[in-house]
Formats: structure tokens, sequence, C-alpha cells
């Protein structure tokens, strides 16, 4: 009796440690997304990399790059999946993405003034490396967490992704705000360590999850040649699978709808305040006031879900959403925005981390990194309809109301008006995915996952 009391205790600590070495996973990434990617690249490539640059060319550049980075992610990310699968190298595969992303983020510091070209390709990597090593990561969820954690754990890597992040862009900006406290000659001089502190931060706390997750299974590995053409053959097989799990197929499909109103949002919002009138240094701590926020909430939802449900939390989720684009298209003053600010990050987490692990409930635990390679490559398409439907609800708004030589005053009021309608479109994003989400039934999705024919 001893000897298994001892076992027991011994399996406990080591899913525990394997739990919050997952978990720190997000810790360690989040930099990148707060520091490079929302924060200080997309500044930093117009005033620094492309100095003398018409701003409508370089804006173009950057958006282009996001692009291709985005697309070569959600091309890949299916048959990345199906490879780990077929092969078992989660870990390896996210291993190498990772540093693939820190060596990027690294390069960065490095880059002289009016190099765009070269920035933008550390950058689109980077991204690469980021998005990709997540495809396996979140793969590691239904490793690393018993069935009935699964909300609670995904939860917890979400939150301390917004507390980790969170601290080393609230650092980040008083560098650059403060050069001088840290002996450093300017605020590009800032940005570049900024970037520097991202790599490093990220590079060694992935070690704790490459650590103390479970290793891959050892075996032979077939030649990287085959391994591909396997992956390529199984992701065959999960078009023919993903027929039969209907029901994950219509979840995928609400999440898609409702994660690009999501996105859309964590992406327009400064763009949108800025047209309100407000100024940077608002929006900036507002964006850090999304972070803190979102470390206690994400773990709130967690807990939320065990009592109220999963399907339900996201229910709130999203009817929160709803009332923030009513709310945003109404809003006058910068402590409108604050509030706002405050809201989202409530819900931002949640949604995110209760998405990540409802889908888990849907899908085959073998062939998880497979199926989670869909999940990514539609979170990589996600945010294409959002920012389109804005553009174009504010010009068609702009072609109606705008009348025939107007003066300077009417034109900047038209535009006014035409913003704020165009964040109002993207609240129907959150209704469709709503409606779908309705028709997910829960119970029969988890029997079709556990009666799937794998073979």
């Amino acid at each position: 009796m001893h000897t298994k009391r001892v076992d027991g205790q011994t399996a406990a600590v080591k899913e525990r440690r394997a739990i919050w070495g997952w978990a720190m996973y997000d810790w360690a990434n989040s930099a990148f997304a707060t520091t490079v990617m929302a924060g200080f690249f997309p500044v930093f490539f117009k005033q620094h990399w492309s100095i003398g640059v018409d701003a409508n060319l370089s804006t173009a550049r950057l958006g282009l790059g996001n692009t291709v980075a985005s697309l070569v992610v959600a091309l890949m990310a299916p048959v990345l999946g199906a490879i780990a699968d077929q092969t078992g190298q989660r870990k390896r595969m996210l291993i190498g993405f990772t540093y693939l992303g820190v060596l990027m983020t690294a390069c960065l510091a490095l880059i002289p003034a009016g190099q765009w070209a070269l920035a933008l390709f550390a950058f689109v990597a980077g991204s690469i490396g980021f998005a990709g090593a997540l495809v396996f990561y979140d793969s590691l969820l239904p490793q690393v967490a018993p069935a009935q954690r699964l909300d609670q754990v995904s939860s917890l890597g979400y939150a301390l992704g917004y507390l980790g992040g969170g601290l080393l862009f609230a650092l980040n900006v008083l560098m650059v705000a403060r050069p001088q406290w840290f002996g450093l000659a300017d605020k590009a001089m800032a940005v570049r360590f900024s970037f520097a502190s991202v790599a490093l931060w990220w590079g060694l706390f992935s070690l704790l999850t490459f650590l103390w997750t479970p290793p891959d299974p050892v075996g032979a590995r077939p030649p990287l040649g085959r391994q591909i053409s396997a992956g390529w053959r199984q992701l065959i097989m999960t078009f023919k699978k993903i027929r039969q799990l209907k029901v994950a197929f219509l979840f995928l499909m609400a999440y898609w709808c409702y994660i690009d109103g999501v996105d859309t949002i964590i992406k327009m919002a400064v763009d949108f305040g800025m047209s309100l009138g407000f100024n940077a240094t608002d929006l900036m701590l507002a964006l850090l006031m999304v972070q803190f926020i979102g470390f206690p909430a994400a773990l709130l939802f967690g807990h939320l879900s065990q009592y109220w449900g999963v399907r339900r939390a996201i229910f709130l989720s999203l009817c929160v959403y709803i009332g923030i684009t009513i709310w945003g298209a109404n809003m006058n003053h910068v402590k409108e925005f604050y509030i706002l600010a405050a809201v989202i990050g409530l819900v931002q987490g949640g949604i995110q981390a209760l998405s990540r692990s409802y889908y888990a409930r849907f899908i085959p635990l073998e062939q998880s990194s497979e199926f989670y390679g869909f999940y990514n490559m539609l979170g990589k398409f996600a945010a294409i309809i959002g920012p389109a439907l804005m553009g174009m609800t504010g010009l068609m708004v702009k072609w109606a109301l705008l009348p025939v030589n107007p003066t300077s005053e009417i034109a900047a009021q038209v535009g006014l008006t035409a913003t704020r309608a165009s964040i109002l479109s993207v609240m129907s994003l959150f209704v469709v995915g709503a409606v779908l989400l309705y028709f997910v039934d829960e119970a029969k999705g988890v029997a079709a996952a556990q009666n799937l024919d794998l073979h």
C-alpha cells in the first residue's frame, strides 16, 4: 500500500509539472505577440527601417508581410500536424519552430536603419516560427491535461500568457519612454534592446516547457521526404474524417466566425481609436490594461466553465463582445476607450482559452496535432473577413452620406460616422458565430470522436 501511495504521489507531481511546463510556454511566447507584433515592430518598421519611404508604401509592405506569414502558416499547419502525428515528434517540432522565432527576433535588434527588406524578412520568419510552434503547443494540451481539467489548464496557459507578455511589454514601454534610466542612448536603441529582451525571454522560459512536458515517443524516424508524403496522405484522410465529425466541423465554423470578430477587434482597436482622435499614449496604456486584466479573467473563466458549462461561458463572452461593438460605435471620450479595454480584457482570454479546450472534446486524442492544425489554420485565416467588412462598410456609408462638393467640416463628420458604422459591422460575426454554436451538440461530438475509425 505504501508503494502504491508513493507511486500515486509521484504521478501527481509529474502531472502538475507537465501542466505548469505546458502553460509556461504561453508565458514565454506572448512576449513576441505583445512587444513585437502588437507593440513596436509596426511603428519601428515605418519610422526606422522605412525611413524616407512614402507612408502608404511602407504600410503596404508591412501588410504584405503579415499576409505572407499568415498564409504560409495557414497552409502548412494541417500538414505539419499530420507529420507530427505520424512520427510522434510534437515536442521536436515545437522546439524547432520556437527557436526559429527566437533567432529571427534577435536578428531584429541588429538590422540597421533603412534595411526594410531585411527587417520584413526577419519579422515574417519570426511570425512563422511563432505561429508554427502554436500548432504543436496546442496539440500537447490533451497530452498533459486530464480530460476533466482541459478547460482549467487551457485557461491557465492564456492567463500566464497575458501576465508574462504584459510584464515584459510594460518594461519595454518604460525603456522606450525613459531610455536614459537604462543607460541607453535613445529610443531607437531602447526598441532594439526590447527586441533582444523578447528573444531572451522567449528562449529561456520555453526551456521549462521542453524540460517538464512528456518526451516524444522513442523510435525510428523515417526520412523527411517520407514524413512529408505520409503527412499529406494523413491530411487527405482528415478531410474524410471531418465529414464524420459533424459536431467538430460545426464548432470550427462557429469558431471561425466569432474568433474573426475577436481578432479584428484586437488588430483594429488602435487604428479605430486613432480615427476617433485619441493619442498613441492612451492607446498603449489601454493595450497594457488588456494584458493585466486578461490574466485573472482567463483563470476566472476556467473556473466558471466548471460550474456553468463551457458553451454557456463562450456565449457569455459573445454577448459581451456584441455589447462592445455597440458601445464602441457610440464612443466619444478616451475614458470610454479605457473602459472598453477593461471589458475586452475580461472576456478575450476566456473565449480564446475555452474555445481551445472545447475543441479537444470533439477530436481523437491520437491525432490531436493534425486536428489542431486545422484549428490553427482557421485561426490564421481569421481576421480576414472582419477588417474587410469594416473597410467596405465604412466606404459604403461614406459614399451614401457624403454630398457633392462637401465642406471640410461636413467631410470630417461623415468620415466619423462611417468609422462608427464600420466597427458596428463586426457585430454580425459574433451573432453568426453564436447561432452556429447554439447547434453544437457536445454529447454527440464527444461520442463521435471516441467512435471514429482512425484507419
